[in-house]
């Protein structure tokens, strides 16, 4: 049994509709929820086969609210890339492993979005994405992938939103398998929210089954090229 390490930030966001697929093929997660009483993060690499950092809401890691344990985050993020176990990072865990990866990050303000991505070939190609697919979005600041990522899939404007460091390891600006009722609650979780939230939940509630849909295939590619699982027969 594969078994994956979860970072959790906030208590409202989760691995969402991905939860779904690693349950679905025997995958065991492990949420670390520092910001917890009594809540710690891993101390290494351990046994895990994979780490997952997941969305911070209005946590920045160079604006706004730092995030608090970032120092050890990075540090936890680089054992993953140094002992070559892959790393998925969703909306401020994009940001935190463009940084240990090698880039940087940019200041953002806190958004709330429902981007239209488009699929690069090599996005294509590498996690077999289709050509364009919604992505929600709810983080502050933005990634910087360092110069040898590859740009998988970008927005409108070309921005980068799906991002490769070498073969395993990947980077989502939003979240893949975002539900409406778990951004909802993070809206409700934290003082600071985004300016007029509401026009992009009834957006992503629109958008759900579809965003179900493209996850499938998603999960399959991406759990291949991460070593998770085979794909269900």
């Amino acid at each position: 049994m594969k078994k994956l390490c979860v970072i959790q930030h906030t208590e409202a966001e989760y691995l969402g509709l991905i939860e779904d697929h690693f349950e679905g093929r025997n995958v065991r997660f492990i949420y670390h929820r520092p910001f917890t009483h009594g809540g710690t993060l891993p101390s290494g690499v351990e046994d895990y086969d994979g780490l997952v950092l997941l969305g911070g809401g209005p946590y920045g890691l160079v604006s706004g609210h730092i995030l608090p344990t970032i120092s050890k985050e990075l540090k936890i993020t680089e054992g993953f890339l140094a002992a070559g176990v892959p790393v998925l990072g969703l909306e401020l865990g994009s940001v935190i492993l463009s940084v240990a990866a090698g880039g940087g990050a940019l200041e953002a303000d806190l958004r709330f979005t429902m981007d239209e991505a488009a699929a690069t070939d090599r996005g294509k190609d590498l996690l077999d994405l289709p050509a364009t697919f919604p992505l929600s979005c709810y983080l502050r600041d933005l990634p910087k992938p360092p110069a040898n990522a590859e740009i998988l899939a970008v927005s409108e404007t070309g921005e980068p939103l799906v991002f490769a460091t070498g073969e395993r390891n990947f980077g989502f600006v939003g979240h893949p398998g975002a539900k409406r009722g778990m951004m909802e609650d993070l809206i409700m979780e934290f003082v600071e929210s985004p300016d007029d939230p509401h026009q992009t939940l009834v957006e992503l509630g629109a958008r759900q089954a579809e965003i179900a849909e493209n996850l499938t295939g998603l999960m399959v590619a991406l759990s291949r090229r991460m070593g998770l699982f085979e794909p269900a027969e």
